[in-house]
């Protein structure tokens, strides 16, 4: 791939002047008008545009190349890339599948040198010139099949980490290991044979008790989420660490990170206590939920589930350090159009539903609201049917 327009002072700075437009404007307005490709210059616009959140140092740094939409959309985020770095170091690393590059730059950040391995060889391109910049001397680059690369190597690896591809033939998404690409379960014993840890990232949507049946080794299983909404589900193995149970950890990376550590085990043999509402509704984050721990979840925290499938839990007094939204119930509300109307004239009120007779959507149109403002409707089912309740956040997220 060459990359040489890129450099170009005009084309960077074009970049630089018009990073608040829209692209499509930008294309129509400056047709024909430029003497470089005015497709990848306002490709690099609308690119860092989508980048400035989840990689703020990258999007401002006009030296870096970004490549294709599905890549950049594939990548971690700055916020969940230095999460996995924690911890990790070392003499030698390699990353089976870098893609933007963005994992290979936090974790390699740790390690005396690194290893990036790319089949796509115009993605690869993009990730040479960027790490090259970020990290000079850090990494080898290897275009071309990572786990081929593994194979024959003579290296051992302090840490080998791969994001097995989440799409095949179709665009389909995949929910096994097994049918991802790479085929790390096929491939796992020599993999093991490697390094001295292994990580993997894998689809939000895997199954993790299906993971484990295929990689029985995992010792440690992190679900991550970032202000509530899950991002990354992340497979460890470690040389030196017996397995005795398998370590399942739900954190938060949100204003205030917070977290939650069960085992499989502790969850069959834990209780749930179901009861009527109370002061309070408690909803644990998205990652908790996505770990399965619905009744360790209320027994330590001493809650009552509303009902044995909503995964919505009450108290009547405020629970401290709980990893969840708390809120406080004003009122029961009847399902009626005029009754939520009198309530929340301007229409707008925060929906929520959990193991109820329709979704959010549906509810909204039913009632006639739409997100918006500081009150909930939290709709639910409890042990006396279909409920709906007003509530406040009684604490700030």
């Amino acid at each position: 791939m060459d990359l040489t327009q890129y450099h170009r002072a005009e084309f960077q700075q074009f970049v630089q002047d018009h990073l608040q437009e829209d692209p499509a404007l930008l294309l129509f307005s400056y047709h024909g008008k430029t003497d470089f490709d005015l497709k990848a210059a306002v490709h690099q616009i609308a690119a860092r545009q989508k980048a400035a959140k989840k990689l703020p140092s990258w999007s401002s740094n006009f030296q870096l190349i970004f490549p294709p939409g599905i890549s950049l959309e594939q990548s971690s985020s700055a916020t969940t890339a230095e999460f996995k770095a924690r911890g990790k170091r070392g003499s030698l690393m390699i990353d089976l599948t870098g893609g933007f590059g963005v994992d290979s730059y936090f974790l390699g950040n740790n390690f005396e040198a690194a290893i990036y391995c790319e089949q796509q060889e115009e993605l690869a391109a993009i990730a040479k010139h960027n790490l090259e910049l970020l990290a000079p001397g850090k990494f080898q680059m290897v275009s071309g099949d990572g786990l081929a690369y593994l194979a024959h190597s003579s290296e051992h690896f302090d840490l080998i980490y791969a994001d097995p591809a989440r799409r095949g033939t179709g665009n389909q998404k995949m929910y096994k290991l097994e049918d991802c690409e790479p085929d790390v379960v096929s491939t796992w014993e020599m993999m093991k044979g490697k390094a001295d840890t292994i990580l993997l990232k894998v689809s939000p949507m895997l199954d993790i008790s299906q993971a484990l049946a295929e990689l029985p080794d995992i010792q440690l299983v992190q679900v991550v989420s970032v202000k509530n909404e899950v991002k990354e589900l992340l497979l460890h193995w470690n040389r030196h660490s017996p397995r005795v149970s398998v370590r399942i950890e739900a954190i938060d990376l949100g204003l205030k990170e917070t977290s939650f550590s069960f085992s499989f085990e502790k969850e069959e043999k834990a209780t749930s206590k179901i009861g009527a509402v109370e002061k309070y509704i408690i909803e644990p984050f998205s990652a908790v939920l996505k770990a399965g721990a619905f009744r360790t979840f209320g027994e330590r925290f001493g809650l009552k589930k509303l009902d044995a499938n909503s995964h919505l839990y009450t108290s009547s007094t405020l629970p401290e350090e709980v990893p969840g939204r708390i809120f406080e119930v004003i009122e029961e509300v009847p399902p009626k159009k005029a009754a939520v109307k009198k309530l929340f004239p301007s229409g707008k009120v925060n929906v929520i539903t959990r193991n109820y007779a329709t979704g959010s959507r549906g509810l909204k149109e039913k009632l006639g609201v739409k997100d918006g403002g500081e009150d909930y409707l939290i709709a639910t089912k409890t042990q006396s049917g279909f409920k709906i309740f007003w509530c406040q956040l009684a604490k700030e997220e």
